[in-house]
């Protein structure tokens, strides 16, 4: 069978190639052992050519090389993030040929060698750090930064009508991932009996203490802490308000807070979508220049959600926000309503 997906990836670089020469690159990509290696790496992380050297232990012109391979297959995509190039796994779909979606099957059902796994967890714990010591650094100056590119205020109103549609009980509890200076948790005391804001930031959590101290709110716990190494309570709806950018592997982020999400529940998700303003680095501290919506959606899938409404909002200044709703299934009481039928 002939794959499509690598057709399409090939079109664009030699128009003429036939059918079966877009086939043997395909397979020439998949035949080799640290090239799937790669595309296994890659199927949840996003890595520079340095971080994957790194990663398995070889030369950099090597890894540049089976990108290139991989690449030229339309296994694998590259993206710049500032002077960066970050390389991930190509997006796949349902309808992409049996071939393709078997053998990313099969690798995903690999488990990463435990070698392997320490130089990642040891990029990871580097980029968080990166992104600690700019808040330590410049927290003070955040909020003023941030609204250079998106204020609270310009996205606000739909924020709230699509937390508002989903009509969480007067008991329901909600979890803020990165609350910052506390902006939202006004709102979100207003509509949850208990909220529970975690960040790792003294200076940021100060802030949001400081706010909800002047507005007499009595019903936000604040939390020093990594949300992503700390056993959260369960909880009806998780919120990640333009967090997800600063988070050192957004992905596994994803799929590590959706645990802690109620069957039923929800994950709300305010986020810039993939932009190439590349000072938003160095101004407001920014590990990745947003994300595209196929990213978040199929981020979601991989933690067991399950992608509802979605917002988009285009900003003056360029930027757009996507406000994403995933809903964590409730296999018990589908089973219930089937059953009653």
């Amino acid at each position: 069978m002939t794959s499509q997906f690598t057709l399409r990836a090939m079109s664009t670089l030699a128009p003429e190639i036939q059918p079966l020469d877009a086939l043997a690159t395909f397979c020439k990509a998949a035949g080799e052992p640290l090239r799937l290696s790669i595309l296994r790496v890659l199927s949840n992380n996003s890595f520079g050519v340095l971080e994957l050297a790194h990663i398995f232990s070889t030369s950099q012109s090597g890894i540049s090389h089976h990108l290139k391979v991989l690449t030229q297959a339309g296994l694998v995509t590259a993206r710049r993030e500032g002077n960066a190039i970050f390389y991930r796994r190509s997006l796949t779909h349902e309808s992409e040929p049996h071939l393709l979606n078997t053998l990313l099957l099969s690798l995903d059902a690999q488990p990463i060698e435990p070698s392997n796994l320490q130089r990642i967890n040891e990029i990871h714990l580097e980029r968080a750090a990166t992104s600690a010591a700019f808040f330590q650094r410049i927290g003070h100056e955040f909020t003023q930064n941030q609204e250079l590119i998106a204020s609270l205020t310009q996205y606000l109103d739909g924020l709230l009508n699509l937390l508002d549609s989903l009509q969480f009980s007067s008991e329901s509890q909600v979890i803020e991932i990165g609350p910052g200076d506390g902006s939202f948790l006004p709102a979100l005391s207003q509509r949850f009996a208990q909220v529970v804001a975690v960040d790792n930031s003294p200076h940021m959590l100060q802030q949001a203490r400081e706010r909800c101290h002047a507005l007499a709110i009595n019903n936000v716990s604040l939390i020093q802490a990594d949300a992503l190494t700390t056993e959260l309570p369960a909880t009806d709806c998780m919120i990640l308000n333009m967090v997800l950018h600063h988070l050192a592997a957004p992905a596994a982020a994803i799929q590590q807070l959706a645990q802690a999400i109620k069957p039923g529940g929800s994950l709300i998700i305010s986020e810039l979508c993939q932009h190439d303003q590349v000072w938003a680095h160095q101004t407001c501290g920014d590990l990745w220049l947003g994300f595209a919506q196929d990213e978040l959606a199929r981020w979601a899938t991989l933690a067991g959600l399950t992608s509802r409404d979605s917002i988009y909002l285009g900003l003056k200044n360029g930027f757009q926000i996507q406000l994403r709703h995933f809903v964590k299934p409730d296999h018990e009481a589908i089973t219930l309503i089937q059953e009653s039928k």
